[in-house]
C-alpha cells in the first residue's frame, strides 16, 4: 500500500536550547524558506526575554518543562486553530 507524500507540516514543537542552534534561530530559518507552520516552543529553562522574543516572532506557546498533557492539548488547538 502506497502512503500519500506528506507535504505540509500542521505544527511544529520544539525545544528552545539545541545543540547546532536555538528554536529561535530555527523559527528564522524556517520563515526564510517560506515555511510558515505554527511552533510551540519548550524549555526547561525558562527565560522571560527569551520567551518575548520567541512570542514576538510569531510562536503560538512557550511552556516551561514539566508541563501536563491538558496545557499541550490547549497549546495544539490553539496552533491547529490559528489558521497560520
Amino acid at each position: 500500500m502506497h502512503s500519500p507524500q506528506v507535504t505540509q507540516t500542521s505544527c511544529l514543537i520544539s525545544d528552545i536550547q539545541m545543540p547546532d542552534m536555538s528554536g529561535i534561530q530555527l523559527l528564522d530559518a524556517l520563515r526564510a524558506r517560506g515555511h510558515n507552520m505554527p511552533i510551540v516552543f519548550v524549555t526547561a529553562y525558562p527565560s522571560e526575554a527569551v520567551r518575548a522574543e520567541a512570542m514576538s516572532r510569531g510562536a503560538v506557546c512557550f511552556l516551561t518543562k514539566p508541563f501536563d498533557g491538558e496545557t499541550l492539548k490547549h497549546c495544539l488547538e490553539a496552533a491547529l486553530g490559528s489558521g497560520i
